[in-house]
Parts: structure tokens; C-alpha cells; sequence
């Protein structure tokens, strides 16, 4: 299956399941394909066919975008360069949850989460302790003998009971023996954070030359602004004093690759429940494009503070809606 027909199809999938999708990001450089949402669910997802090809410069800056708008980084792939994803297993790459499509219908169509991910070593899945732990008592089994039925250690039963994971084989092995179901889901809507290896928020990368002095401009103004390095938009403007406390911004002369992009802002916008402006050098001729404000750079540098750069950002967002 070609990328393009995998991201078509996977846009349909979670159409289907109810998510707001946004416009494909087809404008490089990207670290993400589509945004979709579901209620408080906000998906920033790459498409690969290869899954090696995610690289660890764009899984940090997923993670980042993770962090700032409150979303779950995903990555969907059918194979690496030595094999094929198996369905109903997560996997990972650069701290990022990758899912085989089949796997990603199950939990956005049919909401079963997966039970399975892959660390080195292999396959292994979430114990529920306690309940083994209880399972164990109840039968009246030490952890000597539990151990012996699994031939594995005391201390490694102690583990498990511990809330240690445990691979595929042993987890079997335990819902055979005490014919209970001991596995709990991946919980790849929270990013998976109790299977894979913690990873830090990397920190915010420089922003580039050509964008400081808009940086500049909104930081003396009082916003808290994140450069971003591969994304449709060039920074993550946060607003603490405002209801709509986040803003996606982009920045260069106002040309037709602009209003490209402007059109991009306005549907993830919508999409991650941001407003979205975009500082254009020169006198742009346009005040908005879809739900995008278009801000000149010498209309921003006259503003005095944060609620003067609101009030643009409103009005021109607002004019947009009325011609819509």
C-alpha cells in the first residue's frame, strides 16, 4: 500500500470513528501528517510505511508538540526494514507509540486498546499484581510454588506481584494456570508512559533567525513562545491570561505559499482548539484566510501588550468567520 492511500485510508478510519480530522499536512517540513480529536482525545499522527524512516530529530519534536497542545504523539506503520508490525502490538521509536493500522481500527473504531507492546527482549504485556497476587492466596499457592509451575524464580513471582511486566509467554501461562485474565491495556491514548522508556520533553530548539524578532515581539509582550523545527507552523504561542491560551503562528512574506500555509493553520486550529495567526512581512493584502488572522510584523511590533496582539488575532479570526 502506497503512503497516500494509507493516509487516505486511515482519514476515513477516524472519520468514521467520530474524530475531527484535519487537512492533510502535505507543506515541508512536517513532523506530522494529521491532527485529529475526539472529545479531549488530540491525536498528532505520522503516517510511515517504513517505520525507521521516524527519525530521532522529528520524534523529539512530536513529543514537544505532545507537550504543548496536550496531545498524544502517534506514529501508524505497517513494517521496518527487517520486518512487518504484527497487529495488536505497540511499539515505539524515539520515545513515540507506533501502531499497525489494524491495530489503531481497533482502538478508534472499536475501543479495545492493545494488550501487547515491544521492548527489547520481546513481546510482553501489563500484570495486574494484586489480582495475581489474590489469584495466588486464594489457591492457597506460595510464591515457591507459582514459581515452579512457571519455572521462573521467587523473586521474579515477587516481581510480578510487584507490578513488574511480563512476557507474552508467562502471561498466558498465568490466565492457563488460574484461568483469569491477569493483562491490562497499553494506554497509548496517554502515551503509553507505563511500558515504554521514560524520555524527557526535549527542550525548545532555537527559533530560527528569520523568526526572532516576531519571538521578540511576543515575548515583550508576555506570551511564552515555542519555536518548532518541522512543523506546518513556526512556533507554539502560549497565553496563560486567556481562555484560548495557546496560538499556532507562522511567519514570512505573505506570498502564495503563505496563504498555503494559512489554510493549513486555520484547519489544525480548529482541529487542537487553537486559534492560529500568521505574521506576514510586508503589507499583506489579505486580514485573514479561512479561520487564520493575518497580522503584519509593523502592526504587531505597535501593539503594547498581550491583550492588544488578542484583540488583532480576534478581530481579523472574526472577520474570517463572517465572510465564511
Amino acid at each position: 500500500m502506497s503512503r497516500t492511500a494509507l493516509i487516505e485510508n486511515l482519514t476515513a478510519m477516524l472519520r468514521d470513528a467520530g474524530f475531527l480530522v484535519s487537512d492533510r499536512c502535505a507543506l515541508r517540513p512536517k513532523s506530522f501528517d494529521l491532527a485529529a480529536r475526539r472529545g479531549e482525545d488530540l491525536l498528532l499522527l505520522k503516517i510511515l510505511g517504513n517505520v525507521d524512516a521516524l527519525d530521532a530529530a522529528t520524534g523529539a519534536e512530536l513529543r514537544r508538540l505532545g507537550s504543548y497542545l496536550d496531545a498524544t504523539p502517534m506514529v501508524i506503520g505497517l513494517r521496518t526494514r527487517d520486518e512487518e508490525l504484527k497487529p495488536e502490538v505497540t511499539y515505539f521509536r524515539h520515545g513515540v507509540p507506533v501502531l499497525h493500522p489494524d491495530t489503531g481500527y481497533d482502538l478508534f473504531v472499536e475501543n479495545v486498546p492493545p494488550l501487547i507492546y515491544a521492548a527489547p527482549g520481546g513481546l510482553y504485556v501489563n500484570i495486574d499484581g494484586d489480582l495475581l497476587a489474590d489469584e495466588r492466596e486464594a489457591r492457597d499457592w506460595s510464591l515457591g510454588k507459582l514459581a515452579t509451575e512457571l519455572g521462573v524464580s521467587r523473586r521474579t513471582v515477587s516481581k510480578y506481584e510487584g507490578g513488574m511486566n511480563a512476557s507474552v509467554e508467562v502471561a498466558v501461562h498465568l490466565e492457563e494456570l488460574f484461568d483469569t485474565p491477569f493483562s491490562a491495556p497499553v494506554s497509548v491514548l496517554e502515551g503509553a508512559e507505563g511500558v515504554r522508556d521514560a524520555k524527557p520533553t526535549p527542550d525548545d530548539p532555537e527559533a530560527d533567525p528569520d523568526d526572532e524578532h516576531v519571538v521578540a515581539v511576543l515575548s515583550r509582550a508576555g506570551f511564552t513562545v515555542h519555536p518548532t523545527v518541522r512543523s506546518p507552523f513556526d512556533s507554539v504561542t502560549e497565553d496563560d491570561d486567556a481562555d484560548d491560551d495557546h496560538l499556532l503562528t507562522g511567519h514570512s512574506p505573505f506570498d502564495r505559499a503563505a496563504e498555503k500555509r494559512a489554510k493549513l493553520l486555520s484547519s489544525l486550529g480548529e482541529v487542537t482548539r487553537t486559534r492560529a495567526v500568521y505574521f506576514a512581512e510586508g503589507h499583506p493584502k489579505r486580514r485573514s484566510v479561512e479561520g487564520t488572522a493575518v497580522v503584519a510584523c509593523a502592526e504587531l511590533r505597535e501593539t503594547k501588550g498581550p491583550e492588544e496582539v488578542r484583540r488583532l488575532v480576534r478581530e481579523r479570526a472574526d472577520e474570517a468567520a463572517d465572510q465564511a
